[in-house]
């Protein structure tokens, strides 16, 4: 992109979120906040970065009200109105280079993509019972142009307290995205970025545990948080695909065989210093997932067997209204592709390397920078990683590696607007004609502008 082109960009993506924030007349509390009676930054420093009331309030199942977080009744009234919140993202996409045209071979499609809107969201969430909540996401697309079920997690807890001073918080959760229940944000499913471009390119090869089973399992799990310090959970999934019809049959791809088990273990230790509140976390997880390769192939026999481990770290600090975090986790992926390779899918077996790290700083609740860095690394496989224009790779490698730099400003409660800059020093494998058709890691630096409100 040249100098003209960025700061046509700028220029554009300046004037679309001017004209939104204008166009915004009053803004509404949402249903978290409406059901505790606390403002957003009780649980949040900036959203959706939950602070340790934030985990707190998570780990109790949604629950918690103004009466019993002042030490009066355990019982909850239930509002007579359930609590819906509601959010939209407009956003506006560039990327360096333009990307090729679908159709027509050699030619290039429009550079510059405004989502109008990227995101509609309706949320339930709060309260179900006085010890059962959810929080429940449906969303609608741009590009799909229909609602789907998003990111869910609905939960039931406890609380334990024994006579030596000991406490604990258990519970059960059912939901629809491994890593979605965490209360940290060093896991994938609450990780930095928290938006992103819908239509930008992105590197091919990605570990399950990073994305790909999100909105597409269910599962159910239990939970226990000991002493504010030690967390474990265990989660049984199961394939659960919006838009494909049960019971799965050979046009369905990527089918769990039977139970894919999900772990997860973190300590985490808190300490006030003169200058602020400090709080650091340092976790593990795990998860295995045998899959029936489908599109086309029948879900029996042999599966392609997936591991995936891995850790993570947060450490936090606040201050008055300002706050500093860095987040980091890395997974690694072993892939036994026996039912693939059988079908000259793949490669015998493959593994991915997948480094996520982090840190930003908010001045006053209200504005700061992000700067992020993340890799991934694996194993040659032409035939799973092969040439295409703009999505393959010419060398049969999924490396991909870049930074990005993030800016945020809360011009008012419950609006957010983010400018993003993405720039890959390498993609699918090569930083050079990594597809075979010419196209370079460069080309797919993306600047990505965007507004968030929510009500």
């Amino acid at each position: 992109m040249g100098k003209k082109g960025q700061i046509a960009a700028w220029l554009r993506a300046i004037l679309f979120l001017s004209a939104a924030i204008l166009g915004q007349q009053a803004q509404a509390v949402p249903s978290f906040a409406r059901q505790t009676g606390l403002a957003c930054n009780a649980c949040h420093t900036i959203a959706p970065q939950l602070n340790a009331f934030g985990r707190f309030f998570k780990l109790h199942g949604y629950v918690l009200g103004t009466e019993k977080l002042s030490g009066g009744t355990t019982q909850l009234s239930i509002d007579k109105f359930p609590p819906l919140s509601a959010m939209v993202i407009l956003s506006d996409t560039q990327t360096s280079k333009a990307q090729p045209d679908t159709a027509i071979p050699n030619a290039g499609s429009q550079n510059g993509s405004a989502s109008f809107p990227q995101q509609l969201s309706i949320f339930y969430a709060g309260a179900i019972t006085q010890q059962m909540g959810a929080f429940a996401q449906l969303t609608y697309t741009q590009a799909s142009d229909h609602f789907t079920m998003d990111n869910t997690d609905v939960r039931y807890a406890r609380d334990v307290n024994w006579d030596d001073g000991q406490t604990a918080v258990w519970g059960l959760t059912v939901n629809n995205n491994p890593t979605v229940q965490d209360v940290w944000n060093s896991t994938p499913a609450w990780s930095f970025r928290f938006i992103s471009s819908a239509v930008a390119p992105l590197p091919s090869a990605t570990p399950l545990l990073a994305g790909p089973l999100a909105q597409n399992v269910a599962g159910m799990g239990a939970y226990g948080w000991l002493n504010n310090t030690w967390y474990g959970e265990f989660t049984l999934y199961r394939s659960s695909k919006a838009g494909q019809a049960q019971p799965y049959d050979s046009t369905a791809s990527h089918v769990i065989s039977g139970l894919a088990p999900y772990s997860r273990f973190a300590w985490e230790h808190a300490w006030a210093s003169d200058d602020g509140q400090n709080d650091l976390e340092i976790g593990a997880m795990a998860m295995s997932v045998h899959q029936y390769p489908g599109g086309g192939h029948a879900l029996v026999g042999s599966t392609d067997d997936y591991r995936d481990i891995g850790v993570d770290a947060q450490y936090q600090f606040i201050k008055n209204s300002d706050s500093f975090a860095i987040h980091a986790d890395y997974i690694h992926e072993q892939q036994d592709l026996n039912a693939s390779s059988k079908l000259n899918l793949s490669g015998p077996g493959d593994h991915l390397n997948y480094w996520n790290a982090n840190a930003s700083y908010y001045w006053d609740g209200t504005y700061g920078p992000a700067l992020g860095y993340f890799s991934t690394q694996g194993s040659v496989d032409k035939l799973l990683y092969a040439p295409a224009p703009l999505t393959g790779s010419a060398t049969g490698s999924p490396d991909s590696s870049g930074w990005i730099a993030q800016w945020t400003w809360l011009p008012a409660m419950n609006v957010q607007v983010t400018g993003q800059y993405i720039v890959y020093n390498r993609f699918n494998g090569a930083s050079n004609n990594y597809d075979g058709s010419g196209h370079n890691a460069s080309d797919n630096d993306t600047l990505y502008v965007a507004l968030w409100v929510l009500w």
